[in-house]
């Protein structure tokens, strides 16, 4: 399952989620928690859906539907996001949480101008999971260095730090778990930048999850289906193929 923005584009959120998982051969159920009104280059407004209508599309599919895995993308606030999680584990007892924390648009809107870390530090315990950026990483923590960051959120929950952003390691991808960190550097292929590559590489994650894969071989699989996409195409949105 996923929840995420609708981009009319359709190369980022709800769309794109759905997208991934069915390139994967996993059946994804989709619900929306924006309407947002974006090109693949500029992000326009935002309507942000209340948390009783996110709510109202998930509740009939978890008490019909076995979810064992479920992506978040945006949210309107982390309250808000708090109190989803805690309703889905409650609806749907054992199912892990990816969050991918999505605190700026990739075509440069900002969604969350402060960071309550103190609701964050709840939250965490309750995932299984984040994807954040470097920059992300380092505004959740608190922290300037993100490899610092990722080690502190990774006291809580599992911590996929992205390497788009990061300085030292360009396209270096690192897990940070309980069992210490593994590294996942870049493919050889020519890649181009791509609006909504973080929500793609977190719903491969959880679509790899789906099929048994271990995390650190659900990372892994995810990335390299990532730069299929960021090599498939020139522009800002490209093809999504296995």
């Amino acid at each position: 399952m996923s929840f995420a923005g609708l981009d009319p584009s359709g190369g980022a959120g709800l769309l794109a989620d759905i997208k991934t998982f069915e390139q994967h051969r996993v059946y994804g159920l989709g619900v929306c928690t924006a309407l947002t009104i974006q090109t693949a280059s500029d992000f326009i407004s935002v309507d942000w859906l209340s948390l009783p209508r996110i709510l109202a599309q998930a509740q009939p599919l978890l008490a019909t539907e076995t979810v064992r895995y479920c992506k978040i993308g945006i949210m309107a606030d982390v309250q808000s996001l708090l109190e989803l999680v805690r309703t889905i584990k409650c609806l749907s007892p054992g199912i892990r949480i990816i969050l991918d924390p999505v605190l700026k648009a990739s075509a440069g809107h900002a969604f969350h101008n402060s960071i309550p870390r103190q609701a964050w530090q709840e939250l965490l315990p309750e995932l299984y999971l984040i994807t954040p950026n470097y920059q992300e990483a380092t505004l959740l923590a608190g922290t300037d260095d993100g490899d610092v960051a990722a080690e502190q959120l990774s006291a809580h929950c599992a911590v996929l730090l992205k390497g788009g952003h990061h300085q030292a390691r360009p396209g270096e991808d690192t897990l940070y778990t309980a069992n210490g960190t593994q590294r996942f550097p870049p493919g050889q292929k020519q890649v181009y930048p791509k609006h909504g590559s973080g929500c793609v590489l977190s719903a491969a994650i959880t679509a790899n999850l789906a099929l048994n894969r271990s995390l650190p071989d659900a990372c892994a699989n995810a990335k390299a289906y990532t730069e299929n996409l960021l090599a498939s195409h020139h522009s800002l949105t490209g093809y999504h193929h296995i």
